[in-house]
């Protein structure tokens, strides 16, 4: 492997892994562990194999024919176009929701303005991240978006990854007690609780469009365009990097919350609290500055790709449905009126983190099947270069993830009819 070539092609999948690893990772499936132990790590692992060849299908994509996802589903004609946008308008809100709380969240607990206050400041402090956030993205563009996210990467991969061995020395897994009496991860609340997780883990399906777009702007960033393998091998390495911190962030809530039959706080800055106790238990309370500047870091990272997910698609899908060049004004709107969106569902839910978070999870898991459909068709068509065509083996994968996806989701819906 050349050394040059891959830090030139380095990039798109960091960046779909610091998406990925924000709430999916640091709450969701922390929260799994406390709750329920090792019960639903089957589930995360099944949510990451079945994903995984439809954001594969995004840098395949890019590479093979020089267009975003959003440009191919314009190929299947307007309105294709028209449901790629009306379905991001639709999620965009809670996504970036749910994010934001999170991240101003962190960033509450980090300076102490609730407990200095003596109030829930979250909501406040929610106005001043995406200001920074929307300041960073218009001023610095893709080349800021890049260096950020690797930075904040490196940082949580190794804080993570120590923190989990730490715990795996202080408790054995054999202390972890099991599920609760009467666990059914498939009726209920239990079951609402599984879409939720599986909704974002490792990342919502509809957002591989982003993995895509990013692709196309390194290429442009760096004037260097990698052959196919280089691609995926680079976009492979932030996928594992997405399985690896789901497992350690499930360890790390079951042998330091449900082993000592603590549950993580509802409210916001409490909330934060918590997860950063995780880490604090282990390393010292000496960490916790540390600690909670990576967990800020890592949220920050991941509000900043969202932000600049969701813009660029909406830019892209409009640009799609008028068949006329990308228009960076309609990613500099986009940016504004997807926070103010973001910053009314937090006014709505100040104090209820988990509502929000599992709101915007299961829209998006609802939605997954047809996100994944298309993208299927797409690289799989005679329009589409053979020589980039996937393998037998991952076409097979994906016709389960479909399945997967589909049955869940049908599942989910008529359990809400009864």
């Amino acid at each position: 492997m050349n050394l040059r070539r891959f830090l030139l092609t380095l990039g798109p999948g960091i960046l779909f892994a610091s998406t990925a690893i924000g709430t999916s990772h640091l709450v969701q499936a922390t929260r799994a562990g406390a709750e329920y132990g090792y019960a639903l790590l089957w589930a995360i692992l099944a949510a990451n194999i079945a994903k995984y060849p439809f954001f594969e299908f995004g840098t395949r994509y890019a590479n093979a024919t020089g267009t975003s996802l959003i440009a191919g589903y314009r190929t299947f004609g307007k309105w294709a176009s028209w449901t790629y946008l009306i379905l991001t308008a639709l999620t965009c809100a809670f996504v970036m929701g749910g994010v934001g709380i999170v991240t101003a969240a962190f960033l509450d607990n980090l300076f102490g303005a609730s407990q200095m206050l003596g109030m829930n400041a979250t909501p406040h402090v929610a106005v001043i991240t995406f200001s920074g956030c929307v300041g960073i993205l218009l001023i610095g563009r893709y080349a800021a978006l890049d260096k950020v996210i690797k930075a904040i990467s490196l940082v949580l991969l190794i804080g993570t990854v120590s923190a989990t061995v730490g715990a795996l020395l202080h408790t054995p897994l054999s202390a972890v007690p099991p599920a609760p009496v009467g666990f059914n991860p498939w009726r209920g609340a239990e079951f609402t609780f599984l879409i939720a997780l599986l909704g974002w883990m490792p990342s919502a399906v509809d957002l591989s469009p982003w993995v895509s777009i990013w692709t196309l702007e390194r290429y442009r960033q760096t004037g260097f365009t990698p052959r196919l393998k280089e691609a995926l091998r680079e976009f492979n390495l932030g996928y594992a990097f997405c399985i690896v911190l789901a497992i350690c962030f499930l360890l790390l809530g079951a042998l330091l919350l449900r082993t000592n039959a603590t549950a993580l706080p509802q409210g916001t800055a409490a909330f934060a609290a918590g997860i950063i106790g995780l880490y604090t238990d282990v390393l010292g309370p000496w960490s916790a500055p540390f600690v909670g500047s990576a967990a800020f870091a890592a949220m920050l990272g991941t509000c900043i790709a969202c932000l600049d997910g969701f813009s660029r698609s909406f830019s892209h899908g409009i640009s799609a449905l008028r068949d006329a060049p990308v228009n960076t004004g309609h990613e500099r709107a986009s940016l504004v009126l997807i926070s103010l969106g973001a910053l009314l569902l937090i006014i709505a839910f100040p104090d209820d983190i988990r509502t929000l978070l599992d709101l915007g999870n299961i829209l998006s898991f609802c939605i997954a099947p047809p996100s994944a459909l298309a993208m299927l068709i797409l690289v799989t068509r005679k329009a589409f270069p053979q020589s980039a065509r996937p393998q037998r083996w991952l076409r097979w994968t994906a016709y389960l993830g479909l399945a997967f996806l589909l049955g869940l989701t049908l599942l989910f819906l008529s359990s809400l009819l009864n």
